[in-house]
Parts: C-alpha cells; sequence; structure tokens
C-alpha cells in the first residue's frame, strides 16, 4: 500500500513538473517596460496559463544569441524590430507558423510563409509641445517646419546613430520623392533643416519635449500619444501632409523551439482580439486594426491621417542604412 501510494504521489509530481514545463514560453526580447508587455504578460498567463519569464534584451542581443543557440534553442518565441525579424529569417533560426487570424493581417506586415508576423507599428510623424511654440500654428507638412517661425524648434534624434532618428530621415526621403537607393532628396530637405538651426540629440528626448526644450520632435506616434493621455501633457501629433512611414515590429516562432506548444499559443494571443487591444490600449497601432476597442480608436488620429504612412520594404531599408548614414555625416552633420 505504502509503495502503491508513493508510486502515485510520484507520478503526481512528474505530472505536475510536466505541466509546468508545458506552460512556460521563453520570450526573448519581451521587456515589461516596452510596448507594454507587463500588462501582456499577465493577460496571457490568465487566460492561457502559459508562463513568460522576463526577458530584458534588445532586438540585436536577441537575435544574436538566438542564432549562437541554434544547434540547441533555447528560446521559442522572439520579439524583434522588423529588420532583425527579416534577418532571423535569413539565419533559418525561425519557423513557419501562421497564426489565428493570419488572412487578416495585412501582405507587407508579415513574412509569406509565417516566419515573422508583425504585432503593431509606430508611425514617425511630428511629436510637438503646443505651448512651447510661442504663438506659431502646429506645424502640418514637412515644408511647414523650414519655415523661419520654427526656428530652433525642431528636433529629431540623430540619424547616423539612433534608428527613430533614422526611420524619420527615410519618411522625409520618401515624402520628397526619393526611394530606398536614392537618399538625395531627404539629404537635401535635411540640409535645408540645418539652415533653421534644429535640436539634434543622440538620445531619447521625450522628456525634452515634455517641458518644452524641444517644442516639436520628429518620433513615433505612439510617445506622443503617451504624453498627452499619460502624462496629459498639451502635445498633439500630426502625420504630415506630404506623407510618412510605419515601422513595424513582429514576433516569430524559434526554429526547433523546445516549448513549440506553448509558443505558438503566445502568437496566437498576441494577435487575437484581446492581445491587439492591449497594445492599443498602449498606443501603440495594433496590425490587426480591427480589434482597435471604440475608446482606444478615439486616441488615435483618424484613419485618414494614417493613410499617408507608408510601408516599404524593410530589407533594403535596413541595408540601405550604412550608406545613408555616411551620406548623412558627410552631407548633413
Amino acid at each position: 500500500m505504502k509503495n502503491l501510494k508513493l508510486s502515485t504521489l510520484l507520478a503526481g509530481a512528474l505530472l505536475l513538473s510536466t505541466q509546468v514545463q508545458a506552460d512556460t514560453a521563453i520570450c526573448y526580447n519581451c521587456p515589461p517596460e516596452w510596448a507594454d508587455w507587463a500588462t501582456q504578460l499577465k493577460a496571457i498567463a490568465k487566460d492561457t496559463g502559459v508562463q513568460i519569464p522576463l526577458d530584458n534584451k534588445n532586438s540585436g542581443q536577441a537575435l544574436a544569441q538566438i542564432v549562437a543557440e541554434k544547434a540547441s534553442p533555447v528560446a521559442d518565441v522572439a520579439y524583434l524590430g522588423v529588420t532583425f525579424g527579416i534577418q532571423a529569417e535569413k539565419a533559418d533560426v525561425l519557423a513557419s507558423y501562421k497564426p489565428t487570424g493570419w488572412d487578416s493581417i495585412p501582405a507587407d506586415m508579415k513574412d509569406p510563409d509565417g516566419k515573422w508576423i508583425a504585432l503593431h507599428s509606430g508611425t514617425i510623424g511630428f511629436m510637438v509641445n503646443v505651448d512651447a511654440l510661442n504663438g506659431a500654428p502646429v506645424p502640418r507638412s514637412w515644408d511647414d517646419l523650414l519655415k523661419p517661425e520654427y526656428r530652433g524648434m525642431v528636433g529629431y534624434l540623430d540619424p547616423a546613430s539612433a534608428f527613430v532618428g533614422y526611420a524619420a530621415a527615410v519618411a522625409v526621403n520618401l515624402a520628397k520623392g526619393g526611394t530606398l537607393q536614392d537618399f538625395a532628396p531627404g539629404i537635401d530637405y535635411l540640409k535645408k533643416l540645418t539652415k533653421n538651426s534644429p535640436i539634434v540629440p543622440k538620445q531619447t528626448a521625450y522628456a525634452r519635449v515634455l517641458s518644452g526644450e524641444i517644442p516639436i520632435l520628429l518620433d513615433y506616434d505612439f510617445n506622443a500619444y503617451r504624453a498627452k493621455y499619460k502624462d496629459h501633457a498639451n502635445i498633439t501629433f500630426v502625420i504630415p501632409q506630404e506623407g510618412s512611414l510605419r515601422v513595424p515590429y513582429v514576433i516569430g516562432l524559434v526554429k526547433n523551439a523546445p516549448h513549440m506548444q506553448a509558443g505558438k499559443k503566445v502568437i496566437d494571443y498576441v494577435l487575437s482580439d484581446r492581445g491587439q487591444a492591449i497594445w492599443a490600449n498602449a498606443w501603440l497601432r495594433p496590425v490587426r486594426e480591427s480589434a482597435i476597442s471604440a475608446s482606444a480608436k478615439t486616441q488615435f488620429l483618424p484613419d485618414i491621417d494614417y493613410a499617408r504612412a507608408k510601408t516599404v520594404n524593410y530589407q533594403q531599408m535596413a541595408d540601405a542604412q550604412k550608406g545613408f548614414s555616411a551620406q548623412y555625416m558627410k552631407e548633413v552633420k
């Protein structure tokens, strides 16, 4: 009898261990401080039972580790900036997986084989501290920023060292008729903007906009919405009339992941109505825009404004970055 009880206890412990292991997924670069992953991870655990340990890697670190562990993967899923997602696909470290809702995801927001899928995007535009404009109107176009009334008011992160700065440069270049192979229009614009004494920090300038030190910053929409709705600053966001750029963040299932089924559950969840709504409530524009709640939608600019923000071939954008940086350093900086 004792042996039977012991066997039963051991079997129960083994089953519990198996369940715990099966209900864990390792996500590289799912930091709770970014994009409200904190809320997302809690929701995943509550609604699916899958526990995801906290991980504060960035995209580059995540990709490097997945490649290093290719022969014996540790991660199940990875959250990456789109260019890193493309690099991961080319390195053959991601598995094909087409999650629930696949058909509702725009073609330019996913790898055709399901190696990576966009979760949400940020759109480049003008983050404007209205109180710091000294009576000048809110600028509505790239050309407006060149006007003398905005002298010393415009800021953008150094595009030779900050990705958001590079994204802003790509946005204005495309708006002015350039391509990812021809940055002449964008370089010409930045030269003109230099004559208007812009502020060009290397690091994030969010607090400097809130303080009014930088009245107009070229930045992502979600930072402007955060300033307006969370920090209650008199901030408005503008997608310029000539057009702009959307930059997605993606998720992928690691090839030969140790907890493959749990990883699939995570991807399904973050692309579900519930998961997408969490992104929207953190002012990131979800890839499945139908999942935005009515209340969250009122905090974004109208769809007609977002229609001016385009997508590009992000692999070409990544490939062009080094050449652009050299050109910027030589001709603008």
